[in-house]
């Protein structure tokens, strides 16, 4: 999809509606556009309290849903999503671009803002086939990759090119051509009630069933990875008792450490 001053591109792994989930996605008058990586576990109910409020829907993907939730409740729609995502929402009658991540950052969302331009992508190397980004390598990011196995914080290893952190939102106005970044959820520890051992067993389980339940959503075949710990095991003992057929597992090795 282009626009005057604005391009989205998308390269689909096709989960959800095979067939018409071809992205970028519009609205009804193809006012709102996305391009969108992830899953939205909580799509159906969405969709169904959207409709009932008078939005009509051309695909059967959890994306359209996306962009009727920002027509409704605007930039605060990212409070609404329950999955792991990340996507860019045109906005063309206010000229508006919504970057947003989801909360615990599952989904990668790169940016390079410069002079006013602002390009993103899912992977730095989409980024850098800009030929006005220079390859400058950020010693500082480079470090904490050395040191900690990834790099901390918003930065990467290189410089001008910044990660989108979890939990955040980015509005860039075409006019202003400025942006404004946002936290819209933390992890938080102020409600920590008091209860039995028993109780909170429990509740752990129920959670995580219900979790691994909102998870099988897919109209492609489901698997599980295998890493010989407790958390896969665990999950896939529980999508055997929520699941008709078999489940297919797999364990991936590598010679190289």
């Amino acid at each position: 999809y282009s626009d005057k001053n604005i391009g989205l591109g998308n390269r689909r792994l096709s989960i959800i509606d095979l067939a018409g989930g071809h992205q970028p996605v519009h609205n009804e008058d193809e006012s709102v556009w996305i391009t969108y990586n992830g899953e939205i576990y909580n799509y159906r109910g969405l969709r169904g309290e959207l409709e009932k409020r008078g939005h009509h829907f051309y695909t059967n993907t959890d994306t359209e849903t996306i962009v009727h939730a920002y027509e409704e409740y605007g930039e605060e729609c990212v409070q609404r999503l329950r999955g792991m995502f990340a996507f860019a929402l045109w906005d063309s009658e206010k000229k508006r671009m919504l970057l947003a991540r989801d909360r615990l950052g599952i989904k990668p969302l790169y940016y390079y803002f410069n002079n006013g331009r602002l390009i993103f992508a899912s992977e730095i190397k989409a980024i850098l086939k800009c030929p006005e980004i220079k390859r400058q390598l950020y010693s500082e990011a480079l470090r904490g990759f050395i040191v900690f196995g990834y790099t901390p914080g918003k930065a990467t290893i290189f410089k001008k090119i910044f990660k989108l952190l979890p939990g955040n939102t980015l509005v860039y106005d075409i006019k202003s051509k400025k942006v404004d970044i946002k936290k819209y959820w933390d992890v938080g520890f102020s409600h920590i009630e008091q209860n039995s051992e028993r109780y909170f067993v429990k509740s752990v389980i129920d959670n995580l069933r219900e979790s691994v339940e909102a998870h099988l959503v897919s109209d492609v075949p489901l698997g599980v990875f295998l890493s010989g710990g407790v958390d896969s095991s665990s999950i896939a003992a529980l999508m055997s008792d929520l699941v008709d057929t078999p489940i297919k597992t797999f364990t991936i090795g590598f010679e190289d450490k």
